[in-house]
């Protein structure tokens, strides 16, 4: 066996062995169920036997096919690292009964030793898993985790810490070396299998190997672990931006609409208590859970409230709301508070400098699977010198842009029409959302 294609043939079976450990991780990383399961850390019974169910059946077909190939398939068994990868991630009873079962088909075979063998190196997993305190440890260890050792030595001759990143790494070795004295020393060879059972340096290789074919799945399972975590931090992030942007509500007008209340109160009672009812209707909706898409129809019956309050502040005689709206369109869904900031601005800086009486029209068209949505004031307007600048400098104006490119990356327009002394015009168009997006809500 000293030949040099004997060492490539070695060679060539050890990598074959690595990556077929690496697929195996790889293809099971692809299914959110198993994703699910592999990262929970307190796992249930249930979840305990969808772990083995995913990770036995293809440890199965490896040990069948290299009883049933012969030598040149030896590099499909992965009886022993993948029971001791069930003992690091369910636990000392899922180790030793997936590796009992992965080794049916080689008891079949009279290879006596082997699942007293996988059931012990699943056994040791499950107790390493126990041991670690803090089970974040389990992921630290990797292909190079080898590089370590000294630094683990020292820290653990001055400290007295233990790297428990190294109890696997020393388990590898230890269940290979294991291997290798249970073939020589059984009664029959056969009794058990090992790639390369003799007291030379190729017993390093095959070490090696071992090695790799447990830390390889672990890595491939931590960057998959690692992704969804950060894809989940930006949800998380996305979601407080958006909650940031659409919850802004003018502190003054809640200021003037409780001087508005106050001055009705004396006159006008019930005109106040509708100003009051408006008001907590507001409130409601900006303190329960939140939306991010929501019908249009409530969007519609939101700005109503709003607009209510506005009259009840200006007087009938000085504010005029008409609205033309597509009936088909209301149940389209558009991001929730998409128009309190637009029609905010219609009032603060169209309407409220202007002398005398003012109009808000609001339209929506749906044409063509798109949703347009404009917002018309006859207000003082604006120069043509400012109007680039509104985008900008304008806070409500500028969180509705962002909310919309957030949501719908380049699909969406914005645009502003403005005349001084004339008006301004606020024109939305966005991709019509139909009724399906009511998951979303949840």
């Amino acid at each position: 066996m000293d030949t040099a294609s004997s060492v490539r043939e070695f060679l060539f079976t050890l990598l074959l062995k690595v990556a077929v450990a690496s697929s195996f991780a790889a293809l099971l990383a692809r299914w959110n169920t198993f994703r699910r399961v592999l990262f929970t850390e307190q796992r249930d019974p249930d979840q305990k036997l969808k772990l083995m169910l995913f990770m036995v059946p293809p440890l199965i077909l490896g040990v069948t096919l290299r009883l049933i190939g012969g030598p040149g398939y030896s590099f499909a068994d992965l009886s022993l690292e993948g029971a001791f990868l069930m003992g690091l991630l369910g636990g000392r009873v899922v180790g030793p009964i997936g590796g009992a079962i992965i080794t049916i088909p080689a008891l079949v075979g009279h290879e006596w030793l082997a699942m007293p063998a996988a059931s012990a190196a699943g056994l040791l997993g499950g107790l390493i898993r126990q041991a670690i305190p803090n089970k974040e440890d389990l992921w630290n260890f990797g292909p190079f985790t080898f590089l370590n050792i000294p630094k683990a030595t020292v820290r653990l001759l001055r400290k007295a810490e233990l790297s428990w990143e190294m109890a696997p790494l020393a388990t590898c070795v230890g269940l290979e070396v294991g291997r290798v004295a249970l073939v020589l020393l059984a009664p029959k060879p056969k009794w058990l299998f090992a790639i390369h059972a003799r007291w030379d340096w190729w017993l390093i290789l095959a070490v090696i190997a071992t090695l790799m074919s447990v830390a390889s799945p672990l890595k491939i399972w931590n960057n998959t672990r690692n992704e969804m975590n950060l894809e989940r931090h930006q949800q998380l992030l996305l979601k407080a931006r958006m909650d940031a942007l659409s919850r802004q509500i003018n502190p003054h007008f809640l200021f003037n609409t409780l001087n508005t209340v106050t001055a009705l109160i004396r006159f006008d009672p019930d005109s106040a208590r509708e100003v009051v009812l408006k008001l907590s209707n507001i409130l409601r909706r900006l303190l329960r859970k939140h939306e991010t898409f929501v019908p249009l129809r409530e969007e519609l019956q939101f700005i109503d409230d709003y607009l209510d309050i506005e009259v009840a502040r200006f007087g009938r005689e000085n504010l005029e709301i008409v609205k033309h709206v597509d009936q088909e369109a209301l149940e389209a869904f558009v991001p929730s508070m998409l128009l309190q900031p637009i029609v905010e601005n219609c009032l603060k800086h169209g309407l409220a400098p202007k002398i005398g009486g003012g109009k808000i029209e609001l339209r929506t068209i749906d044409r063509d699977g798109r949703l347009s949505i404009e917002i018309e004031d006859n207000g003082v307007g604006i120069s043509e010198e400012r109007l680039p600048h509104v985008y900008v400098e304008g806070i409500g104006l500028s969180n509705v842009r962002e909310r919309l490119r957030v949501l719908y990356g380049t699909d969406f327009q914005l645009d502003i029409q403005s005349r001084l002394s004339e008006g301004t015009v606020i024109r939305i168009e966005i991709p019509e959302l139909v009724p399906v997006m009511q998951e979303v809500r949840k």
